[in-house]
């Protein structure tokens, strides 16, 4: 029974992340910080799935690994794009 709530809890979560992705396209940080609370949930389903079929962690380790990469790749392209235009506005600049 607690296995079943998990997983639904993390089920909520995967799509509360994608709704905030869907509905607040304004600004590039919250578009990134959804992206980040998604890849937490599949983290969370991962490691569930992985203890329930008693597996080994290292696939964990590896999505951890690529998840921070992911991470500082949306960073770094949100502070180019503040210093280029000035906000991190969709909308202020071409994306052709």
């Amino acid at each position: 029974m607690m296995i079943l709530n998990m997983w639904f809890i993390v089920f909520i979560m995967f799509f509360c992340g994608n709704m905030i992705f869907v509905s607040k396209h304004k600004h590039l940080l919250i578009v990134l910080l959804s992206l980040e609370f998604i890849v937490l949930s599949v983290f969370f389903l991962m490691m569930i799935y992985l203890n329930y079929i008693e597996y080994e962690m290292y696939m964990l380790m590896i999505f951890l690994l690529f998840t921070v990469c992911e991470g500082a790749l949306g960073l770094s392209i949100l502070v180019s794009m503040i210093r280029t235009h000035g906000n991190d506005y969709f909308k202020s600049f071409n994306l052709l």
